[in-house]
């Protein structure tokens, strides 16, 4: 709609918006970004409404408003955008609407009640993305335009999908316009729309245009006055209503309404009562005027502040305590007054209004009012999750029914993807305080809110919640579980498996304590060193060898003897029926699944890297493409999702798909990216990339991602994906830095071998340090090599002995050199490993002068992605026909 007032000087902000608007409705249909940041009263809300009028003819227009006492209500602005819009679809077309995204998103949404497992936060704003794209498409006829308005007073979870979505709107049809004060979005620390154009980078993908208001000139002002009084408002009059109100545009026309109700002259001699006047538009002179309307309107007035926004004049007479029609009544004197808008919901005519009317309220009154709105909305059947941002608001008071309804609100919360909300009510809930008996509970719950948003937060709680009474056995075994995750996701792994042995020597035998002792397990192996490897190996064989896989506990002991022994070189035929025995119908969909809240996603994740590396790759590829799929389904779509990418860019690096690999991880790097820096995953994705870029002679870009995900030393406590000491040696190989390689690959090698992991495909120091040492050292370089062979032929895997063989080909004589490359062969043919046989093939082709072999390679390395790999085969070509 139009805005009720002409704008003054606000010819600069009309025009950047008009651009936006035609470039949106233009036959390229480019969206885009446009901020407006001001100072409460100048005049952003009539801006928007400008806008609003522009666009009206050319766009579909939703629009939403923060509010300041709504901010802790999750999603609130943003189903304020969607709803109405979803609201015309029937059922089932707005379930198709939402795809394979419904059962995460909608609840988020309040459009269906949560199913399934906790949503990640981030899977929902990947949800809200594909819904909001999906509906531009429909509208494609009229693109689509998001106003925003008090975006300063926007919910959390509403502010951090905005930040991420606008970072692709150059995808879209649609175009964001939002209004905020500066001041107090910087205070909320929120990371909204500010300074995102380094995330879109300079592809001219979603432009970006920001623009300040500023108050209003003396001269603007002075034609704002005369619009209202008349052109005889003389000057000093009007000069003197700048200078009261700042040229605050809101002020200036509070103040001019207030002359016109005075019947105040606007010449000279009046001027000097407009300071008293003023005061009355703002702060106590406001809450002054509303006293002055009575007893009934004044206590209205709070009512409606403390509901905040689309005030329900049925709940505000509720909680103002007076009939409907008192409500009625009170409502058409504070519209007549200029203090609410609107008949059903109410809205405040102005925020600064509502802002001064909530806190003009007693401070126990206010209390009180928000205690009976929490009632009123409980009896109203809205929930506790509306219930809460009320409860929150309530003094301490030993009340155990508000501790149930702040637990039950947290569940609500967490169960639509807002952890944060959920940690806000169970942090209270501990305020009141719960009992005794009640608070280890509550801190374990409070522990698993924040498991995904802030590990250190989770070991605080979990940690404390432990300490006391009041944990059943249960409950115990899982906060130590979830205990160790959280430790170990901070980097703590030692401290994850002393937690689980101490909690496991005070637990009796049965299902808890076999948790208990796999998880155990789990963390000290994947610790990146180890006291007394071979020593824990043995236990988990005496432990695990003899189980069949009756339940998850003996599946978690089978997957870590797999797992482990995989890391060891034992016989690879052994280690899959282990592999086997850990799975149901080849699948742990049915048992230790991928999103199972129970025992967690690392030991799936931990047999398919298992089959990765005993050459069982159409297994591992199956069990992975099955993570990405569950992970989508139930809206992992953080680090979950990010791993699971890597982990099938670890099986196309294994194949020898080298360009497909790099695709995997370097959208596993991106997924990951979005969650934080520094993850566990991020480690293992570039790692992995790393190792494939190599592969592919790319090693200019290798030292990039590198340098980009600090990937070096000082490494973490886990182990990495492969072993990255052994992935940074190859890399300074590569780079010609032959002495740093050198010591990065004898210390990986002194690592590893008092742990007894001799796998030599997840750790191939010995031979890239054979290579290393071919000049300076050939005794040793014999005896790195045949070991290496050793340990193959042990671990009994084609790519492993066929890579072994490669290695001791490189120092045997021209003769035996030939014959084990011939073997080599024989061996990487019967592999899945592309890229290693065409590495052999090479250096076959080489040692025996064979164009025809080298023309083969050549043709290997093409498929496999390998450049460089090609390139060298060319040379080689070259030299055999320069001989010739």
């Amino acid at each position: 709609m139009k805005p009720s007032r002409p704008l003054y000087e606000r010819e600069p902000e009309l025009a950047a918006a008009a651009r936006a608007v035609d470039d949106l409705c233009g036959a390229q249909a480019v969206g885009g970004l446009l901020v407006f940041s001001g100072e409460a009263g100048l005049g952003k809300t009539a801006l928007l409404a400008e806008i609003r009028a522009m666009a009206a003819d050319r766009c579909t227009v939703w629009s939403a408003r923060g509010g300041e006492t709504v901010t802790s209500v999750p999603f609130h602005v943003v189903r304020q955008l969607l709803q109405p819009a979803l609201d015309r679809f029937p059922h089932d077309e707005t379930r198709a609407l939402f795809g394979d995204w419904y059962d995460t998103t909608a609840p988020a949404l309040g459009l269906a009640e949560p199913s399934g497992p906790q949503p990640d936060p981030q899977g929902v704003r990947d949800g809200l993305d594909f819904v909001v794209a999906r509906l531009a498409s429909r509208l494609s006829h009229r693109p689509l335009l998001l106003m925003v308005d008090d975006a300063h007073w926007a919910d959390g979870e509403s502010l951090t999908w905005l930040a991420s979505f606008t970072a692709r709107l150059g995808e879209l049809p649609l175009l964001v316009v939002q209004a905020h004060r500066p001041q107090e979005l910087a205070e909320r620390n929120a990371s909204y729309v500010a300074d995102r154009d380094a995330e879109r980078g300079s592809d001219g993908q979603g432009a970006t245009t920001r623009v300040a208001l500023r108050a209003l000139t003396p001269d603007a002002t002075a034609e704002l006055v005369r619009a209202a009084l008349g052109e005889h408002a003389d000057d000093p009059f009007c000069r003197e209503v700048w200078a009261v109100t700042g040229g605050n545009p809101y002020e200036a026309v509070e103040l001019v309404a207030k002359v016109q109700d005075q019947e105040l002259a606007p010449v000279e001699e009046s001027a000097g009562q407009l300071r008293e006047l003023g005061a009355s538009a703002r702060g106590s002179g406001l809450v002054a005027r509303l006293e002055r309307l009575g007893t009934n309107a004044n206590r209205f007035a709070w009512a409606a502040a403390v509901l905040g926004t689309d005030i329900s004049q049925e709940l505000a007479a509720t909680l103002a305590g007076m009939s409907s029609a008192e409500a009625a009544d009170c409502t058409a004197r504070l519209r007549d007054a200029r203090i609410v808008s609107g008949f059903d919901p109410l809205e405040f005519v102005h925020p600064l209004i509502a802002t001064a009317v909530y806190r003009s309220i007693p401070p126990a009154t206010r209390t009180a009012m928000h205690g009976r709105a929490a009632w009123a909305i409980t009896r109203a059947g809205l929930g506790a999750a509306a219930a809460s941002r009320h409860l929150l608001e309530v003094h301490p008071d030993d009340d155990q029914e508000l501790v149930a309804q702040l637990r039950e609100a947290a569940g609500q919360h967490l169960a639509v993807g807002a952890p944060e909300a959920a940690r806000r009510c169970l942090e209270r809930a501990l305020e009141e305080p719960p009992r005794p008996k009640d608070r280890a509970v509550l801190l374990y719950e409070l522990g698993c809110a924040t498991l995904l948003s802030s590990p250190p937060t989770t070991v605080q709680h979990l940690r404390a919640a432990l300490d006391m009474p009041g944990l059943d056995d249960g409950l115990r075994v899982d906060a130590t579980f979830r205990l160790a995750a959280a430790l170990a996701h901070n980097n703590q792994l030692k401290d994850a498996a002393i937690s689980l042995a101490a909690e496991a020597a005070r637990t009796a035998p049965g299902p808890g304590l076999m948790r208990l002792q796999a998880a155990h397990f789990m963390w000290e192996g994947m610790q990146a060193t180890e006291d007394d490897g071979p020593a824990r190996s043995r236990r988990l064989t005496r432990n695990a060898d003899h189980l069949k896989g009756r339940d998850n506990a003996e599946r978690a002991l089978l997957t870590l003897r797999a797992f482990d022994a995989m890391l060891r070189g034992e016989n690879a035929q052994l280690i899959v029926d282990l592999c086997e025995r850990a799975l149901i119908d080849g699948s742990p969909a049915r048992g230790l699944g991928w999103t199972d809240s129970e025992w967690g996603f690392e030991l799936p994740t931990m047999v398919g890297i298992t089959y990765a590396f005993t050459d069982q790759l159409d297994r591992a590829e199956s069990l992975f493409g099955e993570a990405v799929r569950a992970f989508e389904i139930s809206g992992w779509s953080g680090a979950h999702l990010a791993f699971a990418h890597t982990l099938l860019g670890m099986v196309h690096r294994r194949r020898g798909r080298l360009a497909e690999a790099e695709g995997f991880l370097r959208e596993g790097l991106r997924l990951a990216d979005r969650v934080g820096s520094g993850l566990p995953v991020h480690w293992d994705a570039a790692c992995l990339l790393i190792d494939t870029l190599l592969a592919r002679g790319r090693v200019a870009e290798a030292r990039k991602i590198a340098d980009r995900y600090h990937f070096g030393p000082p490494y973490p406590s886990a182990m990495v994906l492969p072993d990255g000491p052994c992935v940074r040696g190859r890399l300074l190989l590569a780079e010609g830095r032959k002495e740093e390689a050198i010591a990065e690959l004898e210390a990986a090698g002194a690592a590893l071998e008092p742990r007894e992991r001799h796998n030599g495909i997840w750790a191939p120091w010995a031979g890239d340090l054979a290579r290393a040492l071919a000049d300076d050292d050939p005794g040793r370089v014999a005896h790195l090599a045949a070991r290496a062979r050793v340990h193959a032929e042990r671990f009994g895997t084609d790519t492993a002995i066929g890579e072994a063989l490669r290695c001791v080909s490189l120092f045997a004589p021209p003769e035996e050199a030939e014959q084990l490359l011939a073997d080599a062969l024989r061996h990487l043919e019967r592999s899945s490993s592309a890229y290693e046989h065409a590495l052999a093939r090479v250096d076959y082709g080489v040692a025996i002068g064979s164009h025809r072999e080298l023309a083969r390679a050549q043709k290997q390395a093409m498929a496999c992605g390998a450049e460089g790999l090609a390139a060298r085969a060319q040379q080689a070509r070259a030299s055999i026909r320069s001989a010739e």
